[in-house]
């Protein structure tokens, strides 16, 4: 017997009556991808309140990497709860901050002293302020395809259009975009005796030439891997390509960690893997395990840089927060979680890439440990985006048990973020109907086929 149990159509009849609630009262913006309502999730399950169980490869957009619930998780963060809540801990502090401080900077390659917050937007504009403070310079470099977060500054830093910045303009200024290194849509021809890498780092130069002078560049930002972009795996010699620059010119360099990081790559975070030790990072999403937390971390000298008083806020470094980052990091220390995200990844790349050769309308597999995508395209001479498709795709799985999410600046493609504590049996069992998705989707099935295939995979 498989994970995936549905007793209900998707979504059920008491998914369908809370979700009439939220359109009555939950403001638009805020729309639900997924048709059917949570009520209880562990490990890599989640369960709706129609008493359905799906495989959830989504995994809360990368936060939940140590898996829903964990038990230890919930036991240091239920411990702290029974202590206290929250003091503000510029006000009142208090021992888990500078513990995990000191836990964290240990970790990340290049950092001596770390600051935190509540979300991985905040933690990216503290990032810039750090950065301005440090070089007393305005300009920030950001990349094509990048997703830094929605608040004012993080969404001058995306670059993605709708739907996110759509009638929220002007944005923060002095926002710079540069291509970045896609090796399936590459933004440079380059040529022999050049690397791809660094024939795509060399396009700071026309930049610095062309639109801001590298001497008023405060920072660049840049994700090791790009997530929203669609997973897009830069060539190893990209982010070193990058850094010298930056080092040329006084620029900070800034590594944006909050989907790449703690275990998602394979390495603790994804930078490892070129080598580049970065003058600040951002983490969140995976660092507490799903309670409200992230950070800044880097090296002293530019995190000192703002006066006292000049960072912080009401609630960041939360101590619940705190005690279940602790916890995750205990999580990782056997080392046991990276090698599985190394085989989840593997084992995906090397399905969808049997699948390619059946399915024309995978243009791509791509990834880097479990961090892993699918592209999907309507002509692989072309590449025109297969958004529609993508969409199809995925609501299908939704139906048929399987959680997964979109990725891409046109949304075409199908990116994987399971919790690193799933099965081998569950992961096997949501891509056995994910492909089976792929497949009826790119053979165009009919309406009639669709509903008969739903009737098969949705008893009642």
């Amino acid at each position: 017997m498989g994970a995936i149990r549905l007793v209900t159509e998707v979504p059920g009849p008491k998914s369908r009556e809370i979700l009439q609630r939220h359109e009555r009262y939950v403001a638009r913006a805020l729309a639900p991808g997924f048709p059917a309502v949570i009520r209880a999730a562990r490990g890599a399950l989640l369960e709706d309140v129609d008493g359905n169980t799906f495989i959830d490869l989504a995994g809360g957009v990368g936060v939940m990497n140590v898996g829903h619930s964990d038990p230890d998780v919930l036991a240091a963060a239920r411990k702290q709860l029974e202590c206290f809540v929250h003091t503000d801990y510029t006000v009142a502090p208090y021992a888990a901050y500078s513990e995990l401080a000191g836990r964290l900077v240990e970790l990340v390659p290049g950092a001596e002293k770390a600051a935190f917050f509540n979300t991985g937007a905040e933690a990216v504009e503290n990032a810039v302020k750090i950065a301005r403070s440090y070089t007393g310079r305005k300009a920030v470099i950001a990349f094509e395809g990048a997703f830094h977060g929605r608040t004012w500054m993080a969404l001058a830093l995306t670059s993605k259009t709708r739907p996110y910045k759509q009638g929220f303009l002007p944005l923060a200024g002095e926002v710079y975009r540069v291509p970045y290194a896609n090796p399936y849509r590459p933004p440079v021809v380059w040529r022999s005796g050049r690397s791809f890498g660094e024939a795509c780092a060399a396009l700071l130069d026309g930049i610095f030439a062309e639109h801001v002078a590298a001497e008023d560049v405060a920072a660049l930002i840049v994700e090791p891997v790009q997530g929203e972009g669609g997973f897009v795996v830069p060539p190893e010699d990209y982010l070193p390509a990058l850094k010298r620059r930056c080092e040329e010119h006084g620029i900070v360099f800034i590594a944006d960690e909050v989907q790449t990081g703690f275990g998602r790559t394979g390495r603790m975070f994804a930078v490892e893997h070129s080598g580049v030790e970065p003058d600040l990072v951002v983490v969140a999403k995976s660092i507490a395990a799903g309670f409200p937390l992230s950070g800044v971390l880097g090296k002293a000298e530019i995190m000192d840089a703002p006066v006292e008083g000049a960072m912080g806020g009401t609630y960041p470094g939360n101590p619940v927060a705190l005690a279940g980052a602790l916890a995750v990091l205990e999580r990782f220390e056997s080392g046991e979680l990276l090698e599985r995200s190394e085989r989840i990844g593997e084992t995906v790349r090397r399905r969808f890439g049997e699948l390619a050769g059946e399915v024309e309308m995978i243009g791509d597999v791509r990834g880097l440990g479990a961090m892993s995508a699918v592209e999907f395209v309507r002509d692989r001479e072309t590449k025109e985006p297969a958004g529609e498709e993508v969409s199809r795709m995925l609501r299908l799985a939704a139906e048929r048990g399987v959680l997964a999410l979109p990725a891409g600046l046109k949304g075409n493609c199908i990116r994987f973020l399971s919790p690193l504590v799933i099965t081998d049996e569950q992961l096997h069992e949501a891509l056995e109907v994910l492909e089976g998705c792929v497949r009826e989707v790119a053979a165009g099935a009919s309406p009639e086929e669709r509903s008969a295939a739903d009737s098969l995979a949705n008893p009642i």
